[in-house]
């Protein structure tokens, strides 16, 4: 069985897309489905961005989501590292924090899957280095093809907020963001825990939380009753780094 295969489903999160790798291509989805027309999804109110915009530097963010194999042939995939190093959006940040607004947006195209980098910097053992460039090149391929992420007609995954809370905690610094993942036309919700931080006209936010596939309306995948598979949980951690310009308070809504 191909690493492949196993990709299939978890591409298809963000985040990240998530997979599990490998050169065989998924099996297509019914005729009867596959040809229907795609639901459009329903449409959101617009938000009134209030505030002081921060643009996110894409060359200083990034946003990663460990996939990880399962079942009792899991030896024979890998676990996976997707990523993203062309986020681009805005944050808009009013007087009271937790009003806070963003949207931003992920490049389905311009995911990455196992960078040894990005692998070497994994704790635990879990990401060694050895996956060829084939393994690579097959389950990005299968991540961005028509049964997955579908990147031909779904190229953006865009991520808003929908409001902050306090840390239960209290802690300066730290607050839950309520946001809305938009992915392949559907919107799902999701609350991750964030720390943000402003110093003068640099906005740094940053986050991480385990989230299921199923969460977002996906299945994992699984083969041979089980032995082959993908866990529903994956990892999701991001890094916005963002720039505002001298004097721009933002404070008209747009």
């Amino acid at each position: 069985m191909s690493h492949g295969c196993k990709t299939g489903t978890l591409a298809v999160l963000f985040l990240a897309g998530t997979l599990a790798g490998c050169p065989t291509r998924p099996a297509p989805p019914p005729a009867a489905v596959r040809g229907a027309p795609a639901a459009a999804p329903a449409a959101a109110p617009a938000a009134a961005h209030r505030g002081r915009p921060y643009d996110v530097a894409s060359a200083e963010s990034l946003l990663t989501v460990l996939v990880y194999r399962a079942g009792t042939l899991a030896a024979a995939g890998h676990n996976h590292v997707i990523a993203s190093h062309t986020l681009a959006g805005t944050v808009y940040v009013p007087d009271e924090v937790r009003d806070t607004t963003l949207e931003v947006r992920v490049a389905v195209d311009a995911l990455t899957v196992d960078e040894p980098e990005l692998r070497a910097q994994q704790p635990g053992g879990d990401f060694p280095p050895d996956v060829s460039d084939s393994a690579r090149a097959g389950t990005r391929r299968n991540m961005l093809s028509a049964a997955l992420l579908d990147a031909a007609d779904h190229p953006e995954i865009v991520l808003r907020a929908v409001g902050f809370e306090s840390d239960a905690a209290g802690a300066p610094g730290m607050l839950t963001a309520h946001l809305e993942v938009e992915l392949r036309g559907e919107r799902h919700p999701v609350a991750v825990p964030v720390r943000y931080e402003i110093a003068g006209d640099t906005l740094t936010v940053a986050g991480a939380a385990a989230i299921r596939q199923s969460e977002l309306g996906l299945t994992p995948f699984t083969a041979l009753l089980g032995a082959l598979a993908v866990q529903d949980e994956m990892r999701i951690s991001f890094r916005f780094t963002c720039r505002s310009h001298p004097g721009d308070r933002g404070d008209s809504p747009e």
